[in-house]
C-alpha cells in the first residue's frame, strides 16, 4: 500500500526535499527553460512563513509538470516533485480504486472536465487507429444525468452523444430506453461506443449501475470502452460503499476521473485522470518534440504544486482517517434525511451519497435563496440540492429544517 498517514514533519520534509531535487533557477545556470520562479516583486521567495509552508513554497518555486510522469520520459528539471505526483497516482488507482500494482497511468488535470475529455479523446483515437473507424461510427454513451462535459467532449471531438433516460425518482438508467437508443444508433452506422458511467452525479449524487451498460453493449455486439466519471464521487463513494466494484477490479472499466477539489478540499485545478497502461499513447502529441517524452495531456503545462496539495491532504489523513471523515459526512446526511422524512419532503438520496436533492415544489423560493441551494436549472427549477461538505455542520442543517418546518409550500 502506497497510502500511509504521515506526520506533519514527515510531509514537510518530503515536499521540501522534492523541491530541492528539482532544478533550481537560482542555484544553477538555467538558460533554455521558458519559465522561472514566481515574480519576486509580487511573491517574495525569502518570506519567513514559507519555511513552514511546503505547498506555498512549491507554488513560489513554480515546477511545471507538463506531460504524464507515469508514462515514458519526463522533463528532468522537475524530477523531484514529479515523483510525488507519481505516488499520488498510485494511491488513487491502487489504494482507492483497487488497481493492480503499477498497472495505471495518470496525471493531475485542471479538473474533472479535462479528465473526462482526456478519456474520451483517448478512446476516440483508439477506435480510429486500432479499428480504422470512421468519425461518424463513434459515439459517446451516457445518461441524462451526466455532467455537461460529455456534451463538451462531443462538440470538441466531433462525435455524437447518445443519452439514455433515467427514472425521475430513482435516477436509475432506463434499460429499455438504453436498448432503443443503441438500436437507433446501430441503424445509423454507429459501431464504437465510449460509455461514461457516473460515480455520483453532480446534481443528484446518483450512481449508475455500469453493468447495465456493459451487458446491453455486449448483447448488441458493440465495441466499447468504459470510463467512470467519479469527479464528485471518486474520493467519497469507494469509502461510503466498500462493497462497490466500480473500480479497476472490474476488467471492463478502463479509466476513471476523480476530482480532488471537491470532496478532498484541494485547491481548484486538481482533477485526476487514471487509465490502465497501454492507452496513454493514443493521446501522444509527437509535435511537442521540444518536451522530453512529448505530451499526451490536454492541459500541457500545469502546476506541480497542485499534485503536491492532494498528496499532502491524503498523507495527512491516511486511509483510516479518510474513512472516518466520510463516515461523519454520511451520518450528517442521514440526519438531514430523517428530518426531511418527518416533514414529508420529497427528495432523492443515493444511500451512500452526501447529496440530498429535493423537489422544488417542496422548497419555498425564499428558503432556497437564503441557504444558497443549487437548482438543477436556474430557469424554472425542478430540484434543489444540499451537499453535505465539511462546512455543512448539523447546526446549519438544523436552521434549515426549522425554517422549512415553518414555511413549507
Amino acid at each position: 500500500m502506497s497510502w500511509k498517514k504521515l506526520s506533519r514533519e514527515s510531509i514537510n520534509e518530503r515536499v521540501f526535499n522534492a523541491i530541492h531535487e528539482n532544478t533550481s533557477y537560482t542555484e544553477e545556470i538555467v538558460l533554455g527553460v521558458p519559465a522561472s520562479y514566481l515574480d519576486e516583486k509580487v511573491f517574495p521567495r525569502g518570506a519567513s512563513f514559507l519555511k513552514d509552508a511546503p505547498f506555498l513554497s512549491s507554488m513560489v518555486e513554480n515546477p511545471n509538470h507538463i506531460g504524464c510522469h507515469t508514462f515514458g520520459s519526463s522533463e528532468s528539471f522537475f524530477a523531484g516533485t514529479q515523483a510525488i505526483e507519481r505516488e499520488l497516482i498510485r494511491i488513487c488507482s491502487e489504494d482507492i480504486l483497487k488497481a493492480e500494482e503499477n498497472s495505471c497511468d495518470g496525471y493531475v488535470a485542471a479538473g474533472g472536465t479535462e479528465a473526462n475529455l482526456e478519456a474520451i479523446w483517448i478512446y476516440r483515437n483508439f477506435f480510429l487507429n486500432e479499428f480504422k473507424a470512421k468519425q461518424d461510427e463513434i459515439a459517446i454513451l451516457c445518461s441524462a444525468d451526466s455532467h455537461y462535459s460529455m456534451d463538451k467532449a462531443g462538440n470538441l471531438l466531433n462525435i455524437q452523444v447518445i443519452k439514455c433516460s433515467v427514472d425521475d425518482l430513482t435516477r436509475e438508467i432506463n434499460e429499455s430506453n438504453l436498448e432503443k437508443e443503441l438500436l437507433k444508433a446501430k441503424m445509423n452506422g454507429v459501431k464504437y461506443i465510449v460509455v461514461v458511467a457516473n460515480m455520483m452525479t453532480t446534481m443528484f449524487g446518483s450512481v449508475d449501475d455500469h453493468t447495465v451498460y456493459t451487458r446491453v453493449l455486449k448483447e448488441m455486439q458493440f465495441q466499447f470502452k468504459l470510463h467512470i466519471d467519479g469527479a464528485y464521487g471518486g474520493f467519497y463513494y469507494p469509502f461510503s460503499n466498500q462493497t462497490s466494484q466500480m473500480d479497476f477490479s472490474d476488467p471492463d472499466i478502463t479509466s476513471v476521473t476523480l476530482d480532488a477539489h471537491k470532496m478532498a478540499q484541494a485547491p481548484y485545478g486538481t482533477g485526476i485522470f487514471l487509465i490502465r497502461k497501454g492507452y496513454m499513447h493514443f493521446a501522444q502529441t509527437k509535435q511537442a518534440s521540444y518536451v522530453v517524452g512529448e505530451d499526451c495531456t490536454i492541459s500541457g503545462s500545469r502546476s506541480g504544486a497542485n499534485a503536491i496539495a492532494v498528496w499532502m491532504i491524503l498523507s495527512t489523513y491516511g486511509p483510516h482517517g479518510w474513512y472516518e471523515k466520510i463516515l461523519i459526512l454520511q451520518r450528517r446526511t442521514d440526519w438531514l434525511c430523517e428530518h426531511l422524512n418527518d416533514l414529508n419532503i420529497i427528495y432523492f438520496r443515493e444511500k451512500h451519497s452526501n447529496i440530498v436533492t429535493m423537489k422544488a415544489t417542496s422548497i419555498p423560493t425564499e428558503i432556497a435563496e437564503k441557504y444558497h441551494l443549487v437548482p438543477d436549472k436556474h430557469h424554472s427549477p425542478c430540484w434543489y440540492k444540499i451537499v453535505n461538505m465539511e462546512h455543512v455542520l448539523i447546526e446549519k442543517l438544523e436552521m434549515f429544517i426549522e425554517d422549512l418546518s415553518t414555511k413549507k409550500v
